[in-house]
């Protein structure tokens, strides 16, 4: 079997890179999330030569304030949860290559993986576990604010508004937990959500109705952001009565949902839901044979329940389905 190598590179390694992407491997994984990661550690566990080439290690449990509910850890916030996943991948010596993913196309009986840098990297088998980014709001100045006010990770700038007014946008969970986050920080925080009531599990919804720092604003949408350098206000309009308002505001967090990244899917050739998501099938597996995806860019778990113990099992699985692919396509002593 091939082996797996001690090192973890970045994009601007170039020779590493360069030298990682010589190799045929087994399984590569797009993807450095909950699902990517816990592929990695499958496939390695399995003797198959595995690299990750990821945006970013962590994905959106990263940019996650506290996690209450993943197996073996009551309370951790989201980061400190990666660096335990990262440092878990590292043990079984799989690199990471932080790169983004242009394309794959079959070459014979392997794949072509091309990147953003320019590198390209051969394998028997692809993993995708790209997850979703965040969806923004599209309203005018959103980004004329970005990195002055408006932020899309609440535990990487939540302590840059220590006794300020924030506010966040979103009904879910996963806008709860940003909320319940910055009130360890922020002098009030308001819950800005289009509906009359929130998608978010009933446990998040006691904390934020007994928490005296939060503010929900019901039936209401953000349609501009205004300020000078830093952002200042929003202005709101209520969905059921037209009514516009202003909100004085030192910082605006926005949690309204993700979305997979559909036009990389599309050039792969994968058949997709709808709604852009990939469709598997119990094994993970794609419409094309070698392809294996998991996670939240799958058309498999429920919308609503995007949950990180979720995603990774469906890595493992991910991970098993390829080696038994390598195991009948090539056998054991392939090189």
């Amino acid at each position: 079997m091939s082996s797996t190598f001690k090192i973890s590179v970045t994009k601007m390694d170039f020779g590493v890179s360069e030298e990682l992407s010589g190799k045929v491997y087994d399984t590569i994984i797009i993807g450095g999330g909950p699902a990517g990661l816990s592929a990695a550690i499958y496939a390695a566990r399995y003797g198959m030569s595995t690299i990750i080439i990821t945006e970013e290690i962590g994905g959106q449990v990263g940019k996650s304030g506290w996690v209450e509910n993943y197996l073996g850890y009551t309370r951790i916030m989201g980061p400190d949860l990666v660096t335990k996943f990262e440092e878990h991948v590292k043990y079984y010596n799989v690199p990471i290559i932080i790169d983004s993913v242009e394309n794959v196309e079959r070459d014979g009986d392997l794949f072509k993986v091309y990147t953003l840098n320019g590198d390209e990297y051969t394998g028997r088998t692809i993993i995708i576990a790209v997850g979703e980014k965040k969806r923004k709001l599209n309203v005018p100045g959103e980004d004329a604010f970005n990195g002055r006010g408006v932020s899309y990770c609440a535990p990487c700038d939540a302590p840059l508004f220590k006794g300020k007014v924030v506010a966040v946008v979103g009904g879910g969970d996963s806008a709860a937990s940003a909320a319940l986050l910055l009130t360890e920080y922020a002098s009030k925080v308001y819950l800005i959500h289009r509906r009359n009531q929130l998608r978010a599990q009933k446990y998040y919804q006691d904390l934020l109705l007994k928490n005296p720092k939060i503010e929900i604003i019901w039936n209401a949408v953000v349609k501009e952001l205004q300020g000078d350098k830093l952002l200042r206000k929003a202005v709101l309009q209520r969905v059921d009565t037209k009514e516009v308002l202003e909100l004085p505001l030192d910082g605006l967090f926005v949690e309204i949902g993700a979305e997979p990244p559909i036009e990389l899917f599309k050039r792969m050739g994968l058949e997709l839901s709808q709604d852009g998501y990939i469709k598997v099938n119990h094994l993970m597996e794609t419409s094309i044979q070698g392809i294996y995806a998991a996670g939240d860019c799958i058309d498999l778990t429920p919308r609503d329940f995007r949950q990180i113990v979720v995603a990774a099992g469906q890595g493992a699985l991910a991970a098993y389905s390829a080696y038994n692919y390598i195991i009948r396509r090539y056998g054991f002593n392939r090189r």
